[in-house]
C-alpha cells in the first residue's frame, strides 16, 4: 500500500474550510463580499446565536443562474477570474473560489438565488459533503445564503469557538467593516430577531459617523491626497481623539479591508509626533491604486497584501497624512494662511506714534520663537508700548470688535484670540469667538521649538550662538570618548546640531557655542543630554531614526519653563506662533497643548438658562 494518498474532497474542503472559516463572522466577511460584488445596493443580515446556529445574508443583487447555482458549492469555481492575468490584477473582492464550497461543507447551508431576467429562482441546499438537487422557488432577484449549525460536522473546531456574546461581536465588527467600505450600499442586521443596526445609502461621512458615533466624525480631518496614480481618501482622527487599543482602524486597498504591516507602518510614523506612545489613532482610510500594483492571493482570507513598489506605497501614505495632520491647531490652512494678509486691528491703531515700529520689529509669528522675548522687549519704551497697545487689542477684542461685521475676519486671523490671564505661571487663558481657550504655555512652546528645530535640520541651517564665555563642566570618560570620536573622525554631526564642544582634558569639556534658539536653555544639561544620544544610538542613527526623540529633548530644554510668569504681550506672541506652527495642537509627546471650552458649555457650568 502507497504511504502517500490522495484526500477525499470532503477532507479538503475541511481542511480549506479552516483557514477560509475560522468563525461565524469569518463566513459572514465571504458572504458580504460575495453580495457587493453581485452589485446590491440593499443587504440584510440575520443571525441566530451568534451566527453559530443560523447566519443568513439577503441581497438584490444580479442572482446566480440556475446552471451555476450547483457549481457555486464548487472549490475552486468561480465567474470572476479566468486566467493568471486576472489573478494579477483582481478587481472583485471574492476570486478564489473557496468560500461557499468551505462553508457548505462545515455546515448545513441552502442558498436560493434569482438572476437578472430570468422568470424563476432556485434553491439548492447542502449537508455537509451531501448536495440535494435543485428545486425551484419564488423570489425576486437577488440572492439568499442560509448558514445554519456551523461545524455541526466538525466538533472539535466548534469546541474553539467562544460564547455567543463574543461570537456575535466578531460578527458585528464583520458587518461594520463591510458597511464602511461601501457608504453607498445600504446594510441591516439583525440578531435573534432584534434589530440593531440599520444603514440607509449615504455620504461617507455620514456613513462614518452613523458607524463609529458622532463623536469620532466630529473629531476626524477629512483626507484625499493624490499623486502618481494613488488615491488615499477617507477620515483620520485628529491626534486628541485617540484610543487605548486599535479598535478603530480600518484600512481598504480598492475596497478591501486589509491587515498590512507597510500601511500600519506608515501610519504610525504619520502620527508619531503628535501621539502619546501608548495611545493609537483612530482613521476610516481608503487607498485607491492599480489592481496590477497590488497582490491580494496572499492568504486564503484576503486580508494580506503585497505592494509592487512598497516604498512608493509606504511614503505616499506617510506624506499625505503628515501632511493633513500638520495643519496648526487642528484649524483650517485658509485661517493660516490669512493671519499675514489681515490684521482688523490695522486701522485702530494706524496712528498711534510706535505703530509702525510695532509692525515691523515686532513680528508675532516669531521666526525664532525661543526668543522671541528678547525680540518684543529689547528696549523698555517700545515693551510699554507694546503693553499698552495689547491692553487696547485685548479690550476691542472682548467688546466692539467681536459684535461688528469684522467677528469673522477676527476669527479666521485670530482662531486661539487674545491672552487674558495666566494661572500659576502654567495656563494661559485667551478669549476668542467660541469662548474659552485654556493653553498649556510650556508644551505649546515645546512644540514650536521642535518644529522650529525640525525645519532648521532638514534645511541644514541651524544657526550656532558663540558663548561669550564658554560654559566647561566635569565629564565622564564617555562623554568625553564621544566628543574626541567626533573630532577625531572630522565628522560634523555636532556642528550640524548647532554645537560647539571642546575636549580641555582628560574629563572636562567646554561648550563654546549652541543652537541660536536653545541660547536662553542650560548648556550643560543641553550637551549632555546630546552627547548621550550620540553615544547611545550612534551618529548616523541619532540624526536618521532617532532625530524626533533628539530633537524633542532639544526643544524641551528650551521651552518657556512653568512658573514663568508673562505678560500680556508675551503670551499673545506665543498665541500666534502656535497659529503658524504645525502640530501645535500636540506636544512632542503627544499630550494636547490646548483646549478650547465654548462659550455653551461655560453656560451650562454655572446653570445659566435655567
Amino acid at each position: 500500500m502507497p504511504a502517500i494518498k490522495l484526500l477525499p474532497d470532503q477532507l479538503i474542503s475541511q481542511i480549506a474550510a479552516g483557514e477560509v472559516v475560522e468563525r461565524p463572522a469569518s463566513a459572514l466577511k465571504e458572504l458580504l463580499e460575495n453580495s457587493l460584488d453581485a452589485g446590491s445596493s440593499e443587504i440584510s443580515v440575520s443571525l441566530v446565536q451568534g451566527g453559530v446556529k443560523q447566519l443568513k445574508v439577503v441581497d438584490n443583487g444580479s442572482g446566480i443562474a440556475q446552471d451555476d447555482l450547483a457549481m457555486a458549492l464548487t472549490r475552486h469555481a468561480t465567474s470572476k477570474i479566468a486566467s493568471l492575468e486576472d489573478l494579477e490584477a483582481v478587481a472583485s473582492l471574492g476570486f478564489r473560489g473557496e468560500a461557499l464550497a468551505s462553508i457548505a461543507s462545515v455546515s448545513r447551508t441552502q442558498i436560493s438565488s434569482r438572476a437578472l431576467d430570468t422568470k424563476h429562482a432556485w434553491r439548492i441546499a447542502s449537508e455537509g459533503s451531501s448536495i440535494a438537487p435543485l428545486e425551484p422557488i419564488g423570489l425576486d432577484v437577488g440572492t439568499i445564503v442560509e448558514v445554519n449549525d456551523l461545524y455541526f460536522n466538525t466538533p472539535a473546531r466548534r469546541k474553539f469557538l467562544k460564547t455567543e456574546a463574543t461570537e456575535f461581536g466578531h460578527c458585528e465588527e464583520a458587518f461594520s467593516r463591510v458597511a464602511l467600505s461601501r457608504p453607498d450600499v445600504a446594510f441591516m442586521l439583525q440578531h435573534n430577531g432584534r434589530a440593531l443596526s440599520r444603514y440607509s445609502a449615504s455620504e461617507p461621512t455620514k456613513r462614518f459617523s452613523e458607524v463609529l458615533g458622532a463623536e469620532f466624525a466630529a473629531e476626524s480631518i477629512s483626507i484625499d491626497e493624490q499623486a502618481a496614480g494613488l488615491r488615499l481618501w477617507g477620515v483620520a482622527a485628529k491626534p486628541t481623539f485617540n484610543r487605548n487599543s486599535r479598535d478603530t482602524q480600518y484600512v481598504y486597498v480598492n475596497g478591501r479591508f486589509v491587515r498590512d504591516k507597510l500601511i500600519a507602518h506608515a501610519i504610525r510614523q504619520a502620527y508619531q509626533d503628535v501621539l502619546h506612545h501608548d495611545r493609537h489613532p483612530a482613521f476610516v482610510l481608503f487607498l485607491e491604486c492599480d489592481p496590477n500594483l497590488v497582490d491580494v492571493n496572499v492568504h486564503p482570507s484576503k486580508t494580506e497584501v503585497r505592494f509592487r513598489d512598497g516604498q512608493a506605497i509606504h511614503r505616499f501614505i506617510f506624506h499625505s497624512l503628515h501632511k493633513n495632520l500638520a495643519t496648526p491647531t487642528g484649524l483650517s490652512n485658509a485661517a493660516t494662511a490669512s493671519q499675514a494678509a489681515h490684521n482688523p486691528f490695522a486701522s485702530q491703531y494706524a496712528n498711534s506714534p510706535n505703530y509702525p515700529q510695532y509692525q515691523t520689529q515686532i513680528n508675532l509669528n516669531a521666526n525664532q520663537p525661543s526668543a522671541f522675548y528678547q525680540t518684543l522687549f529689547a528696549n523698555n519704551s517700545l515693551r510699554a508700548e507694546n503693553d499698552a497697545l495689547q491692553a487696547n487689542i485685548h479690550a476691542a477684542s472682548g467688546d466692539a470688535l467681536l459684535s461688528s461685521e469684522n467677528t469673522q475676519d477676527f476669527d479666521l486671523d485670530f482662531p486661539l484670540g487674545f491672552a487674558v490671564a495666566q494661572i500659576h505661571g502654567v495656563y494661559i487663558l485667551a478669549q476668542n469667538k467660541l469662548g474659552l481657550v485654556v493653553v498649556d504655555m510650556h508644551a505649546a512652546h515645546e512644540r514650536i521649538m521642535y518644529e522650529q528645530l525640525k525645519n532648521a535640520l532638514d534645511n541644514k541651517a541651524v544657526p550656532m550662538q558663540p558663548l561669550l564665555i564658554p560654559v566647561s563642566f566635569n565629564a565622564d570618560r564617555l562623554e568625553v570618548a564621544t566628543v574626541n570620536e567626533e573630532l577625531a573622525t572630522g565628522a560634523d554631526n555636532l556642528r550640524q546640531l548647532g554645537f560647539d564642544i571642546a575636549v580641555l582634558s582628560p574629563n572636562t569639556l567646554a561648550v563654546r557655542a549652541v543652537p541660536t534658539m536653545l541660547q536662553n536653555a542650560d548648556a550643560v544639561q543641553l550637551a549632555r543630554d546630546v552627547l548621550k544620544d550620540l553615544r547611545e544610538y550612534g551618529a548616523s542613527r541619532a540624526l536618521t531614526e532617532r532625530r524626533n526623540e533628539l530633537l524633542g529633548t532639544m526643544a524641551c530644554h528650551a521651552a518657556v519653563r512653568a512658573n514663568r510668569i508673562l505678560t500680556v504681550t508675551e503670551m499673545n506672541a506665543l498665541l500666534r506662533d502656535m497659529e503658524a506652527t504645525e502640530r501645535s495642537g500636540m506636544c512632542n509627546h503627544g499630550r494636547p497643548t490646548w483646549f478650547q471650552v465654548s462659550m455653551s458649555d461655560l453656560d451650562k457650568m454655572f446653570m445659566r438658562g435655567k
